[in-house]
C-alpha cells in the first residue's frame, strides 16, 4: 500500500481563490467581510469583525462564496496564517485573504488543515515567498503548484480524528487561561488604578496618589533593551537552540513559549541581541506597536523589540501588566513617517505610578491570577500559543509516520 500520494497542490483540490483587492464601503450589519486578523492560526477570531451590506454582498462573492470546510489562508503581509470556514458562516473573502476549496475524494479538509500549519509546509511556502519593500507576499499564481505528500483519505481521516481530539483539549485549556488572565487583568485595575488595594482606607491619599507612592516616569523604573539580528544568508546562525523572538511570536497570552525563529551560538554572538532570562518583558515597537508577552525562557530578540526589566522592586508580574495597561499610552505617542514605531525616548514621556513598598510585598505574596498558571496550563513547549492547532500539527514532524503506520496496519485488518 502506498503510503503518501506526491504532487502539486492543486490536483487535491477543486479550487484556489483569491479574494477582492479593495475595501467595501463599512455596514453597521450584513455579512463578515473576512480579514487577516480574522483568521488565526488554526480557526476564525470573529470578535472583531468589519461587515458588508446584504445589497454589496453579491458584488464582493462574485469570485467565490466561502462554505463550509473551505481553508482560508494570508498571503500577504503577516503569512502562514490558515482557518477552516466553520458551519453557519456568511461572509466574503477580504483584502489578502485567499480560498481553498478542498477535493473531498481526495483530501480530509481538516488534515490539510494539520498539514498548512506544520514545519514542512512553511518551508515549501517560505521557499517561494516574495519579499517586497513593505511586506512579503505568497504569489498566488505559482502557489497551485506547490508540492504536497499526502497518506490515503481513509488514513487522513483517522489522523485527522486523533489530531481534533487533542485540539478540544487545548481550547478548554486555552479557555481556562483567558478566565485567569482576565482574573489577572481585573485585579490590576482594582489596585493599581482604582487604587482599591489590600487595607487602602488606612493610607492616605496626598496629592492624587496614596502616601509611600511615587509618580514618575516607565523610563525611571525599568531597564529599556534593543535587539538585532543577524545575517540572514549564513546558514550557521540558524535553526539553533535559542529562541528568537520577533513580532511574529507575540500573541495574545502572557507567556511565549516557543518562537518561530531560532538562533545558534553564533548567531547570537553576531547580532545585537542579549539573551534576555526568563520573564524578560517584550514589547512590540515597529509596525504592530504594543504586543507584550512575557518570556517563557531565556531568548534574545530582533530589533523591532525592546526588552524591559524592572529596577528595584519592580516585579517582572507587575511590570508586564503596567505596560499592558499602558498600552493605548504607546499607540498614542508613536511616532514614524511609513509604520508607527516606538523609540526610547517614548518610555520617558509615558507617565508610571510606583507603589509603597507595602504593596509590592502584597503583591508579591498574592500574585496575579493568570500570569503563572499559564505556564502550567498551556503545557510544556507548543509552536505557538495563537491557536491549539498548530501544536497538534507537530504530529507531522514527530508523530506521523508511527500514526500512519498504525491506521495502515488497522486497515490491513478490518
Amino acid at each position: 500500500m502506498k503510503l503518501y500520494e506526491e504532487g502539486p497542490i492543486k490536483d487535491f483540490v477543486l479550487g484556489i481563490f483569491d479574494g477582492p483587492h479593495s475595501t467595501p464601503k463599512e455596514s453597521d450589519s450584513g455579512p463578515i467581510f473576512l480579514g487577516i486578523k480574522n483568521v488565526r492560526d488554526g480557526s476564525l477570531d470573529l470578535s472583531d469583525i468589519r461587515h458588508v451590506s446584504e445589497r454589496d454582498f453579491p458584488k464582493w462573492t462574485k469570485r467565490v462564496t466561502p462554505q463550509p470546510d473551505d481553508i482560508v489562508f494570508s498571503y500577504e503581509a503577516t503569512l502562514h496564517r490558515y482557518a477552516i470556514i466553520p458551519e453557519g458562516f456568511k461572509g466574503c473573502l477580504g483584502r489578502r485573504i485567499a480560498l481553498i476549496r478542498p477535493n473531498p475524494q481526495k483530501v480530509e479538509h481538516k488534515y490539510l488543515l494539520y498539514y498548512f500549519l506544520s514545519h514542512k509546509w512553511r518551508k515549501v511556502v517560505e521557499g517561494s515567498v516574495i519579499s517586497g519593500a513593505t511586506v512579503d507576499r505568497i504569489p498566488l499564481i505559482r502557489f497551485p503548484d506547490f508540492p504536497v505528500s499526502l497518506p490515503p483519505l481513509n488514513i487522513q481521516q483517522k489522523i485527522a480524528a486523533i489530531l481534533s481530539n487533542y485540539g478540544d483539549l487545548i481550547e478548554n485549556n486555552l479557555r481556562r487561561i483567558e478566565f485567569l488572565d482576565q482574573s489577572a487583568r481585573l485585579l490590576y485595575e482594582e489596585w493599581f488604578v482604582r487604587l482599591r488595594f489590600p487595607e487602602h482606607e488606612r493610607v492616605r491619599v496626598k496629592d492624587g496618589i496614596p502616601d509611600g507612592w511615587k509618580r514618575a516616569t516607565a523610563f525611571d523604573v525599568m531597564e529599556v533593551h534593543s535587539g538585532g539580528t543577524p545575517r540572514t544568508g549564513t546558514p550557521e546562525y540558524w535553526d539553533g537552540n535559542i529562541p528568537f523572538y520577533t513580532p511574529k511570536d507575540a500573541h495574545k497570552y502572557a507567556y511565549v513559549l516557543e518562537t518561530q525563529k531560532t538562533l545558534t551560538d553564533a548567531g547570537l554572538s553576531k547580532c545585537n541581541s542579549k539573551l534576555y532570562p526568563k520573564n524578560t518583558v517584550f514589547i512590540t515597537a515597529r509596525g504592530t506597536v504594543g504586543n507584550v508577552n512575557l518570556a517563557q525562557s531565556s531568548m534574545a530578540m530582533n530589533q523591532s523589540c525592546y526588552a524591559l526589566k524592572g529596577k528595584g522592586r519592580v516585579s517582572q508580574f507587575f511590570l508586564f501588566c503596567a505596560i499592558r495597561n499602558s498600552i493605548e499610552q504607546f499607540h498614542q505617542r508613536a511616532v514614524g513617517a511609513v509604520f508607527d514605531a516606538i523609540i526610547v525616548d517614548t518610555f520617558k514621556s509615558i507617565p508610571f505610578l510606583l507603589p509603597g513598598d507595602e504593596t509590592i510585598r502584597s503583591l508579591r505574596t498574592n500574585g496575579l491570577p493568570g500570569i503563572p498558571s499559564n505556564r502550567k496550563l498551556v503545557g510544556p513547549k507548543p509552536k505557538t500559543q495563537t491557536s491549539p492547532r498548530p501544536v497538534v500539527a507537530q504530529a507531522h514532524e514527530w508523530g506521523n509516520h508511527s500514526v500512519i503506520r498504525s491506521c495502515t496496519h488497522d486497515h490491513r485488518h478490518q
